[in-house]
């Protein structure tokens, strides 16, 4: 008998008079100590699906009017019972989740409550499923569990408060919560997918220790396929709310049945099409258009009555670099090492504390606002997040007129749509989005509005911050493609900022590795890839979870 068998479940959302099937017809199975895969792009199901089996989801929107999820629930004197956990009533429910079932989000920063320290959330979890611990007892339990999940020093740290903690922390606090009351289960709701490299490597080293030392089942929700080939017994591909295939991680990574499994996998970075020399413009001899020379930008820190200066937060130290005219420069490094305020640096939309930045030999450290005006179109950026960079109360069409009206570019306004529509097809979207507002497009549209908008001043020089890292496979696929395509139409310069390895493999002619404000490593991307020097920069590629068939 499984411990968690999901029978033809379906779950159906009432969204303003509709009913949407987000899961519909979904079967599946977990045996103790197995861990369960879940794949699929954004809108499939996955998560929805976890949250059903858990009776997570709002009773008023949420209906269950086929299936059942039979659990083989452990009780306290050691027997064990088959239970329908969509039949159970909430008192019920309440008992089972958090001690039987557990839960680890995506964010843990929004699941973390900011006005309790982590060990009272610990110690909260704990005594609200076992009543007779004392709160002695229970703290002893907390640091315990934080020690489980290597916090250092777990004493000192029980009285921290989430927002003291780094991402990889915080989600190590939310795996030891769920981990406390010691489940048969757990569901990972894309727990690494924010974190970086070294980072997830970490914790996905650290789930897979924990499940074999309690011998707990794991439902994993991802869509990142290395994690699946590194964390997996069993795959289920989830598309448009059903699971259109399943089986052993094996057999679904080497030979998928079905259309969809074979697309997700294709679109891979590392199974994607080498670009063919007609994309890959680059030229060693090419001039250079940016130049980066002891760039220092320093933030001060102050203490005292009077805020005196007592030391500097090096974001940027001493950084040199040059970009090739045509080229595409990757930069990456694990959060907070000063990638994207070098970046916003080299544009100046962050002002250098000291150093220089050149393009085409034109000083641009030092210069006013009013000086930098006629430089601006030269230089644009892409931003990590375009629904936060796209102002919601605009439609496409202001979004791409406005910056072309700023700068004088278009005899009037009928030849700035002109431009605007041909800006929109260069990025593979058609004139009649430029009537519709940002909430109206899908994530990978947004994206190539974003792209649009950098475009619309036809620059030299495009930074792409992250512009890839929240897409689905197949959508990141389509935007490395099409990068790649407006590089050769519009002869452009990128800099492109990231953190999948794979990525810079695919897209990139050098790359540059950043660590604490500092250049460690850069070179061609298949010297600093295929044979990287610097330790850092080893440890980085050794931490990528790789789709390893061999």
């Amino acid at each position: 008998m499984s411990l968690l068998d999901v029978r033809n479940l379906h779950t159906y959302l009432n969204s303003g008079g509709e009913v949407v099937k987000a899961v519909d017809g979904v079967s599946l199975s977990i045996d103790k100590g197995e861990t369960f895969c879940l794949v699929g792009e954004s809108g499939s199901g996955k998560s929805i699906c976890a949250l059903s089996i858990i009776q997570l989801l709002p009773a008023g929107i949420a209906s269950h009017p086929k299936g059942e999820v039979q659990f083989q629930l452990r009780k306290e004197s050691g027997d064990v019972e088959s239970v329908n956990l969509l039949a159970l009533e909430d008192t019920e429910l309440r008992k089972v989740r958090g001690a039987r079932i557990a839960m680890i989000f995506q964010e843990p920063m929004s699941s973390l409550n900011p006005v309790f320290s982590i060990g009272e959330q610990i110690v909260e979890a704990l005594q609200l499923h076992n009543p007779e611990m004392s709160e002695s007892e229970a703290k002893m339990v907390a640091i315990q569990s934080l020690e489980q999940v290597q916090i250092k020093s777990p004493a000192e740290r029980f009285d921290d408060y989430p927002h003291r903690l780094s991402g990889g922390q915080r989600q190590r606090v939310m795996i030891a919560m769920a981990l406390a009351c010691k489940p048969d289960l757990l569901i990972a709701d894309e727990p690494t997918t924010a974190l970086d490299v070294t980072v997830q490597a970490e914790i996905l080293q650290l789930i897979k220790d924990l499940q074999a030392k309690n011998g707990m089942a794991v439902l994993f929700i991802t869509h990142d396929f290395g994690v699946v080939a590194q964390m997996a017994h069993k795959v289920g591909v989830m598309q448009s709310g059903r699971l259109v295939e399943s089986g052993l991680v094996s057999d679904i990574l080497r030979t998928p049945k079905h259309d969809y499994t074979q697309q997700l996998l294709a679109a891979i970075p590392e199974n994607l099409a080498r670009p063919d020399d007609s994309l890959r413009l680059f030229n060693e001899n090419a001039d250079t258009l940016v130049s980066v020379t002891d760039l220092n930008v320093w933030f001060p820190i102050r203490k005292g009555v009077f805020r005196r200066v007592v030391d500097h937060v090096k974001a940027v130290d001493c950084v040199n670099l040059n970009i090739r005219k045509g080229s595409i420069m990757a930069l990456v490094g694990e959060s907070g090492c000063g990638k994207t305020t070098l970046a916003r640096a080299i544009i100046q939309l962050q002002r250098p504390t000291s150093g220089s930045v050149k393009i085409d030999d034109q000083e641009l450290c030092g210069l006013s606002e009013d000086q930098l005006r006629p430089i601006r179109p030269r230089m644009q950026i892409a931003f990590q997040d375009p629904l936060s960079s796209l102002n919601p109360r605009l439609k496409v069409a202001t979004t791409l007129i406005e910056p072309m009206t700023a700068h004088g570019i278009g005899e009037n306004k009928d030849d700035r749509i002109a431009r605007a529509i041909k800006v929109l097809e260069q990025v593979q979207l058609s004139e009649e989005h430029l009537w519709r507002y940002p909430h109206e497009f899908s994530g990978g549209q947004r994206q190539r509005i974003g792209l649009a908008r950098a475009l619309v001043l036809n620059p030299e020089f495009i930074v792409c911050d992250e512009i890839t890292s929240a897409l689905d496979v197949s959508v990141q696929a389509e935007v490395l493609q099409l990068l790649l395509e407006i590089r050769q139409q519009s002869d452009l310069t990128l800099l492109f900022i990231t953190h999948n390895i794979a990525v810079v493999e695919y897209l990139s002619d050098e790359v540059v590795v950043m660590k604490s404000g500092r250049v460690v490593e850069q070179g061609l991307t298949t010297s600093v890839c295929g044979n990287p020097q610097d330790i850092y920069t080893q440890t980085l590629l050794s931490a990528v979870p790789r789709l390893n068939l061999s």
